[in-house]
């Protein structure tokens, strides 16, 4: 971090953990039980490379872990007021128009059978089919910086299908069987709901498009999602004519339809890859909601691996005239979420999760958003300076 002193950052610190404290207290009906949850936030912060119970009761001085793990299992309190609590916190700092709202799913390994969703299906953070958890993530990605705002633990059929297994897991009654793309609206929903200033989504083929189209569409929003190498396109009242899978489209296309263009800066630099985009329709806004004006272009939009020649396709929607760089920016953005996953995995515990139940599992993730927006806020703090409403905050605190 540059731009602030290492006392000054440090005072941000302490500032800032004891404002986030504040925050998720009223979550809680007695002063001992959300003294349990801060020395669990603590111990999620803490230099211990496992964030199991028994690790995070001796760095806070507990005889051993039960007060901590009464907090994800024999509690009463609300992860989802947890989990707006943070996406609250978090838009304080990195707020900002032209954000991208990032959707993606990460595997949790487990052993077993009790841990509620868990089940032998692909996940990525492995690259097999193997016996996991997956939970869908929403990411908030701005200049500022970027943090998880939501989550939800993918539930597969062989979990809805069976009343006593859920039952065991202490899943809600009204909670059924949903696709990860329905997973990916209502957090979409959730999102326009709670007004979180964003300008486009983007998600990789997992989750499809239809309904998330439809959803961003009516919302005014642009977007980048990925597709798989079948899926059809066509173009109409376009010059160029398109028709065809993705692949099929990519490989009739002639060498001077490809731009060598960065994605943005990864840890080795420039992420450059060749594009090419077609526009494929132009519609009115206000086919989607007639309080809208305005001309948007569908498109298909696909990145070539310079190396190896790997293809990847996206389906676009954005406003007319939007250059292929904002494209290539914002499905760039994308990467954010990854790194998210890996810094939240292996510096704040996010796959050491003991509980099986629904609402451990909620608890455990919420605790450790909380404590990755936090970092964020500190990393955009030290480098630019708070904001106003941030510094008002942090003086009220040091007063007290």
């Amino acid at each position: 971090m540059t731009g602030t002193s290492i006392e000054a950052t440090l005072e941000l610190w302490a500032s800032c953990l004891r404002d986030v404290k504040a925050r998720m207290r009223p979550l809680f009906s007695q002063d001992r039980v959300a003294a349990s949850a801060g020395a669990f936030l603590d111990g999620l912060l803490g230099d211990e490379r496992r964030k199991t119970g028994w690790m995070r009761a001796e760095a806070a001085g507990d005889p051993g872990p039960w007060r901590q793990q009464a907090i994800l299992g024999r509690g009463h309190w609300d992860a989802d007021g947890l989990r707006d609590i943070v996406r609250d916190y978090a838009l304080e700092s990195l707020a900002d128009a032209d954000a991208v709202l990032v959707i993606d799913e990460t595997g949790f390994l487990k052993q077993g059978k009790a841990s509620c969703g868990v089940g032998r299906q692909y996940t990525g953070s492995a690259g097999k089919i193997t016996n996991c958890q997956i939970g869908d993530f929403a990411a908030y990605v701005s200049r500022h910086g970027h943090c998880f705002i939501d989550r939800a633990l993918y539930l597969p059929k062989a979990w809805t299908d069976n009343a006593d297994r859920m039952a065991a897991a202490h899943v809600p009654s009204q909670v059924g069987f949903a696709t990860k793309p329905s997973i990916a609206v209502a957090m979409i929903e959730r999102a326009l709901a709670a007004g979180v200033p964003f300008s486009w989504a983007a998600a990789d083929s997992v989750y499809g498009v239809g309904d998330i189209e439809t959803a961003l569409r009516r919302a005014g929003k642009g977007y980048v999602l990925g597709v798989n190498a079948n899926h059809l396109f066509n173009s109409w009242a376009k010059p160029q004519p398109v028709g065809g899978t993705a692949k099929d489209i990519a490989q009739a296309l002639s060498e001077t339809a490809w731009q060598r263009l960065s994605a943005g800066n990864g840890t080795k630099g420039a992420r450059l890859h060749d594009w090419a985009y077609l526009e494929l329709a132009d519609l009115d806004a206000d086919e989607y909601d007639e309080r809208r004006s305005g001309l948007w272009t569908q498109g298909l939009l696909i990145r070539r691996n310079i190396a190896d020649g790997d293809l990847a396709y996206f389906s676009t929607w954005c406003p007319a005239a939007t250059p292929i760089e904002t494209l290539v920016k914002v499905e760039g953005r994308r990467w954010a979420i990854e790194d998210s996953f890996e810094t939240a995995k292996n510096a704040l515990g996010l796959d050491h999760n003991e509980t099986r139940s629904w609402h451990g599992w909620h608890r455990h993730v919420s605790l450790v958003m909380l404590a990755f927006a936090m970092m964020a806020t500190i990393r955009h703090c030290a480098n630019t300076g708070p904001p106003p409403k941030t510094i008002r905050a942090i003086k009220g605190k040091i007063r007290n």
